[in-house]
């Protein structure tokens, strides 16, 4: 099996598409403000890449920050028609275009080079995360900033690779019943730390996700990589890039899961 084709991941495609419908302002707001974490200083003026675009929410969010052009590319058709539709009814006017491509396939010469280049929560699902990353660098252009998010490494990444298979290939029916078990468990850590288990439902997600298709894609994000912040730093560093900045997640055994690192790198001139 040849986990960098198409065919052997999960449908975040369909996830995306359904998940896009429900994109409203308060949405597209959480997306901004996730961007400009990311990019403090802005992106007016600048040409965006966003690779593995999925619902487009981040593609539209890069241009409400007056982003001059927006490229957005999936390796998924479904997530390239969610984003079309997305655009096409908040930015009809903008500077975008949307891709079907593969990040291994793809090349600067076919889309260029940006200013900035965003891939948040792609990478550790494309079946050669290390790969697919120094593919990424490439798209960025001297003086511009790479902005990544990366799975952290945990000691149950061995069951939660696993799962995600197994859910990844499960029909419709039983992917629900592990999705309802998965936010039983939420709901018993908080209730175990003395917190309010309907906070799982009521408390608000960064990026504009909301806690069903967040599960879903969790549950189903097959194929599955991990890493360590440092081996994020050291790798990226020896491609030529300086980190700008981190937000990195605190060690964790992984039990219902595990969270991204998220780094953002400035390409050497």
């Amino acid at each position: 099996m040849n986990l960098k084709e198409r065919g052997t991941h999960f449908e975040f495609g369909a996830n995306w598409q359904d998940y896009a419908k429900t994109v409203d302002k308060t949405r597209i707001d959480s997306a901004v403000a996730g961007l400009r974490k990311l990019f403090p200083e802005g992106l007016a003026g600048k040409t965006f890449l966003d690779i593995g675009c999925g619902s487009g929410v981040h593609s539209l969010a890069a241009l409400s920050l007056d982003a001059a052009t927006v490229l957005a590319t999936d390796i998924d058709e479904n997530s390239v028609s969610a984003t079309h539709d997305l655009l096409e009814k908040y930015a009809p006017s903008g500077k975008w275009e949307t891709r079907i491509a593969s990040v291994f396939d793809a090349s600067p010469g076919d889309l260029g080079t940006f200013d900035a280049v965003y891939s948040w929560g792609v990478l550790h699902h494309t079946g050669d995360m290390w790969n697919a990353i120094e593919k990424a660098t490439t798209f960025v252009k001297p003086g511009g900033q790479l902005a990544i998010a990366i799975y952290a490494k945990t000691p149950l990444d061995f069951a939660w690779k696993v799962e995600k298979r197994i859910y990844a290939y499960s029909p419709a029916a039983v992917q629900w019943v592990l999705r309802q078990l998965f936010v039983a468990a939420m709901m018993a850590a908080k209730i175990v730390r003395g917190r309010n288990p309907m906070r799982v439902f009521r408390d608000p997600l960064t990026r504009g996700m909301n806690i069903s298709h967040d599960v879903h894609d969790w549950l189903g994000g097959y194929p599955y990589e991990t890493a360590t912040a440092d081996e994020l730093n050291s790798r990226i560093s020896a491609l030529g890039f300086t980190e700008l900045r981190s937000f990195r997640i605190p060690d964790s055994v992984g039990l219902l899961g595990s969270g991204c690192h998220e780094l953002v790198f400035l390409k050497r001139a």
